[in-house]
C-alpha cells in the first residue's frame, strides 16, 4: 500500500488537521512540474510549504503533551483525594462499629431486656455498603478514564512516528522527481532542531504508571523491598531477551504498566533522565579469554564488569561478577557485586588496596551480617586475583537507558527494557589511548549517541532490549498477559543475547574470529505485522468527548498497522507493477525459468481464490489475497525486484493445494481468514506458528558462528564407557588367539595362522580404540557440533572377525582333505 493510503487510513480523525498534508505536497510538486521545469523558485515555495508542515506536527505535538500532563495532573489530585476520602470512611466505620458494641454491652449489662428487641442496624449496614459501591464506582471511572489517557500517549506516539516517516518520504520523493538534493539539508537544519520524533514520553509514562497502579489497587499499592525475591519457597526462574523495534518502544511500555508499575526507588523524586541511566565497563585481556568463555557457555566462565547508574559524577561503583554455571551441576549461574568508592577503584584494579578495611568497617558498624560481609571479602579478593592473573582490562562500555517493571517486594515477574544501548571502546591495544591508565575513558559521560566519538569507537545498537524475568512455582504458568506480549508483534525473540558479546564482536572485528548466532540477524528488519496481542484499546464504555476512532481503536478491531512499505516509487497511480511482471525476469534480475515458476504459482493462487461470479480484471496481487470485509492483505507489501527475489530464493516450502496465506479448506467453506499473521524481512505473509528452520548462517569472511554446545559430565563417562566396552573385547580376541596357539601342536601352521590372525585383530582394535577415544575427548573439550556415533568401528570389527573365522575353517577344511 502506498504512504499516501496509509496515512488516510492510519490517522486520528479528531487529529486529521495536524498531520503532515503529505497528499497535498505531492500535489504541489506535479502541479508544478505539469507547468515548468523545476527551478529555484519552486525549491523555495517548497522548502516553505515544508517549514510550515513540520511548525504545524511540532506545535500540536507541544501543546498535546502539555495537555496530556495538564491531565494526569488533574486526575493525580483527584485520585489522592478519593483515596483519602475512602481511608476517612474507613476509619469512621471502624471507630463507630468500636462505639457501637461498647454501648452495645454496656445497655446489655443495665438492660438485658433490650437484647430481645429490634434495633435499627440494618439501615447504617446499608448506608456503609452504599458508601462502598460508591468508592468502587469511582475507582472504576477513573481506571476508564486512565486507560483513554493512555490510549491518548499511545496515539501520540503513533502520531510522531506517522508524520516522521511522511517528511522522510515527502522529502524522498522531491529529490527523485525535481533532481534538487533536500534530504540532507532538511535533516540536518529542519528535524535535528525540531526532533519531534524523538519524544520518548517517559516522564508521561512514568506519571500515568503511578497513578494506574494506584486506581488498579484501590490506593493500597504493593510495597516492599524492590530486591526482594518474595516468599517463594520452590520455584523456576526464566530469563529470555527480546529485541524491539524503536516503532513500538511506547506501545510496549502501556502495555506493560498496565499491569505492573514502573519500578521506582524514590518515589517523591521528580523525574531525571539521568536517573535511568546504567553504564557498565567490561573487562577482559588481549586474548579475550572472557568473551569466548561466555560466547561458548563453558563452566565457570565469568563475566567482570565495573557499573554505576546515573551520570558521570557518581561517587558510588558496583564491582560485578557474573559466573555461568551448566545446568548439570545443580547450580544456577550467579551475579554477586560489592560497592566501591569511585576514586579507590583504580589502586584496587592495580593491587595496591584491598577491601578488607573497608568491609571490617562495616561489620563492626553492624551495616551488614557477618554472612554478607565474609562474602563480599571472597568475592573482592578472586576479583583482584583475576585481574592480576588474567591481565584483564578495560574493554568495552555499555550504555542504555533502563525502564524497570516490578511489584515492589514480589520478583515474580521482573520485566526491564533497555533503551539507547550504546557500546564503546575501551582499550588501548591498537596504539590509540582510550581509557589510558584509568578504568574507564573521561571523554564521554551519557550524552548519547556520544557525537564526539569516531564510528569506528561506538555501536550504536538499532533496538531496544526487552528482558523478562519470571520466577513460578513448579508446573505453574506464566500470567497470561505475559505469554500474548512475547508472542505479539512487539518483540523479536532473541534467547542469550548479551550486549557484551555483542561489543566485542561489532567492536573487535580484527581479533574475533568466533560471533554470536544472532550477528547475522541485524540485517533483517524485525518488525511484524500487528497482532491482536499487546494491544492498546480504549474501553468500550468510555466516558471521552469523542466517539471518533482513534488508532489504537483501528488497529485492534482491523489489525491493519502501518508497515514501512519497502519501496518508495509512488509516482503512478494505477497498478504498474501489474504491467512490469511480464517482464520481471529481466527486472528482478532472476532466472526466467525462476519468475515463469513464480508467475505461473501466482496465476495457481489467483485460480483458487476466485470463485464463481469472481471479477476476472483482478491483478495477481489482489488475487492472492484472501477475500476480507476490510482491508485485504497482500502477498507483498510491494512488488519490487527483492521482494520477488527473495520469495522465489526462499527456503519455504509453500503447499500448493494450501497456498501461503491461508488454507484450503478455510476457503472453499467460506471461513474467514485468520487475522494475526507473521511475516518475514520481505514483508511476505505467513501462517502464524509457522517456522523456518535455517541451517546456514552466514558470517563475514574469515568469521564462523558460535554454535551453543552443551557439554554435561556424562558425556565423558558414556565415552569412557564406550571405549572400556572396546578394549573388554580386544581383550576377548586376543585371549581366544593366545589359547589357540597355547593349546595346539608347536608343528601345526594352521592354528599359528589362526592365533596370529585373532591377536592381529586385537591388537587393531585396541589402536582404533585409542584413536577414537583421543578424538573424542578434543571433540568433547572444545565443544565440536560433530556426530559422535562410530559408524565404521564396528562394521570393520565384525568384518575382521569374520574374515579371521572363515580363513581359520577354510585352512581347516583343506587340510581334512
Amino acid at each position: 500500500m502506498k504512504f499516501g493510503a496509509v496515512i488516510k487510513d492510519a490517522l486520528y480523525q479528531d487529529w486529521q488537521a495536524s498531520y503532515i498534508d503529505y497528499s497535498g505536497l505531492k500535489r504541489f510538486i506535479k502541479d508544478r512540474q505539469a507547468k515548468h521545469q523545476w527551478d529555484d523558485a519552486d525549491e523555495a515555495d517548497f522548502i516553505k510549504a515544508l517549514e510550515s508542515e513540520l511548525d504545524k506536527v511540532v506545535k500540536f505535538q507541544e501543546n498535546k503533551i502539555t495537555e496530556l500532563t495538564d491531565t494526569i495532573s488533574s486526575y493525580d489530585r483527584e485520585v489522592r483525594e478519593l483515596i483519602a476520602s475512602a481511608k476517612a470512611a474507613k476509619q469512621r466505620k471502624r471507630q463507630a462499629d468500636e462505639d457501637e458494641s461498647d454501648d452495645e454491652e454496656a445497655n446489655e449489662s443495665r438492660h438485658p431486656e433490650a437484647r430481645e428487641e429490634g434495633d435499627d442496624d440494618d439501615d447504617d449496614s446499608m448506608s456503609d455498603t452504599s458508601d462502598d459501591d460508591e468508592f468502587e464506582d469511582r475507582f472504576v471511572d477513573l481506571q476508564e478514564d486512565l486507560a483513554n489517557v493512555i490510549a491518548d500517549v499511545h496515539d501520540l506516539g503513533h502520531f510522531s512516528h506517522l508524520n516522521y516517516t511522511g517528511f522522510v518520504k515527502i522529502v524522498k520523493k522531491h529529490d527523485k522527481r525535481t533532481g534538487f538534493t533536500l534530504k540532507g539539508v532538511f535533516m540536518r537544519d529542519f528535524l535535528e532542531k525540531r526532533p519531534f520524533y524523538k519524544q520518548s514520553y517517559d516522564e508521561i509514562i512514568l506519571q500515568l504508571s503511578r497513578l494506574y497502579n494506584l486506581v488498579r489497587t484501590r490506593g493500597s499499592p504493593v510495597t516492599g523491598d524492590a530486591s526482594a525475591g518474595g516468599s517463594q519457597s520452590a520455584f523456576v526462574r526464566q530469563t529470555t531477551k527480546y529485541w524491539v523495534h524503536p516503532d513500538n518502544y511506547v506501545q510496549l511500555k502501556l502495555v506493560i504498566l498496565k499491569h505492573l508499575p514502573i519500578l521506582v526507588f524514590n518515589p517523591d523524586k521528580p523525574f531525571e533522565q539521568d536517573d535511568a541511566a546504567i553504564s557498565s565497563i567490561y573487562f577482559d585481556n588481549e586474548k579475550l579469554d572472557l568473551y569466548m568463555g561466555r560466547l561458548e557457555k563453558t563452566e565457570g566462565a565469568e563475566a567482570i564488569r565495573l557499573r554505576w547508574y546515573g551520570g558521570m559524577g557518581v561517587k558510588t561503583i558496583f564491582v560485578e561478577r557474573k559466573t555461568h554455571r551448566e545446568d548439570w551441576t545443580g547450580e544456577k549461574s550467579v551475579k554477586a557485586r560489592f560497592p566501591i568508592q569511585e576514586h579507590l577503584v583504580n589502586d584496587y584494579l592495580s593491587g595496591k588496596i584491598t577491601m578488607d578495611e573497608t568491609f571490617e568497617a562495616l561489620r563492626k558498624k553492624g551495616k551488614k551480617s557477618d554472612k554478607e560481609v565474609d562474602s563480599m571479602l571472597k568475592l573482592a579478593r578472586e576479583v583482584q586475583a583475576a585481574v592480576k592473573h588474567k591481565k584483564l582490562e578495560p574493554v568495552v562500555r555499555t550504555f542504555y537507558n533502563r525502564t524497570a517493571f516490578q511489584l515492589p517486594g514480589d520478583a515474580r515477574v521482573r520485566i526491564s527494557f533497555d533503551t539507547q544501548l550504546s557500546l564503546v571502546r575501551e582499550d588501548n591495544w591498537d596504539g590509540k589511548k582510550r581509557s589510558g591508565d584509568n578504568w574507564r575513558r573521561t571523554d564521554i559521560g551519557i550524552d548519547w549517541p556520544f557525537p564526539q566519538l569516531p564510528a569506528a569507537d561506538k555501536e550504536l545498537f538499532p533496538y531496544g532490549v526487552l528482558e523478562v524475568k519470571l520466577q513460578t512455582q513448579m508446573g505453574q504458568e506464566p500470567p497470561e498477559w505475559v505469554r500474548e506480549l512475547v508472542s505479539s508483534h512487539l518483540v523479536e525473540a532473541v534467547p542469550k543475547f548479551s550486549k557484551f558479546i555483542h561489543g566485542c564482536a561489532t567492536l573487535l572485528p580484527e581479533r574475533v574470529d568466533l560471533v554470536p548466532f544472532w550477528l547475522p540477524q541485524m540485517e533483517t528488519d524485525i518488525r511484524k505485522p500487528a497482532t491482536q496481542k499487546a494491544q492498546i484499546q480504549r474501553p468500550i464504555t468510555s466516558h471521552s468527548a469523542t466517539n471518533s476512532g482513534t488508532p489504537s481503536e483501528t488497529r485492534s478491531a482491523d489489525m491493519n498497522q502501518y508497515t514501512e512499505p519497502l519501496s518508495d516509487d509512488e509516482e503512478d497511480e494505477g497498478n504498474r507493477h501489474i504491467a512490469t511482471t511480464n517482464h520481471e525476469a529481466a527486472w528482478a534480475d532472476i532466472d526466467p525459468e525462476a519468475a515463469a515458476e513464480a508467475r505461473a504459482f501466482r496465476e495457481a493462487q489467483s485460480k483458487l481464490q476466485k470463485g464463481p461470479g469472481s471479477q476476472s480484471d483482478q491483478s495477481h496481487l489482489n488475487a492472492a489475497m484472501p477475500p476480507a470485509p476490510s482491508a485485504p492483505r497482500e502477498l507483498f507489501m510491494k512488488l519490487t525486484p527483492a521482494n520477488l527475489s527473495k520469495l522465489v530464493q526462499s527456503r519455504y516450502e509453500m503447499d500448493r493445494g494450501t497456498g501461503l496465506n491461508e488454507p484450503r479448506q478455510e476457503q472453499q467453506d467460506g471461513a474467514s481468514p485468520r487475522p494475526d499473521r507473521n511475516g518475514n524481512g520481505s514483508g511476505i505473509s505467513l501462517v502464524p506458528g509457522r517456522v523456518e528452520y535455517v541451517s546456514s548462517f552466514r558470517a563475514s569472511a574469515g568469521k564462523k558462528i558460535a554454535v551453543p554446545v552443551r557439554v554435561e559430565p556424562k558425556v565423558f563417562y558414556a565415552n569412557e564407557r564406550t571405549t572400556l566396552a572396546w578394549i573388554e573385547f580386544s581383550v576377548v580376541v586376543s585371549a581366544i588367539g593366545i589359547g589357540i596357539i597355547s593349546y595346539s601342536d608347536p608343528h601345526d601352521d594352521i592354528a599359528l595362522a589362526a592365533a596370529a590372525t585373532f591377536t592381529g585383530v586385537a591388537l587393531l582394535a585396541l589402536l582404533y580404540t585409542g584413536g577414537m577415544y583421543w578424538w573424542r575427548v578434543q571433540s568433547i573439550r572444545n565443544r565440536r557440533a560433530v556426530n559422535y556415533h562410530d559408524v565404521v568401528g564396528p562394521s570393520a570389527l565384525c568384518g575382521a572377525l569374520l574374515i579371521a573365522v572363515i580363513v581359520n575353517f577354510s585352512l581347516r577344511f583343506k587340510q581334512l582333505k
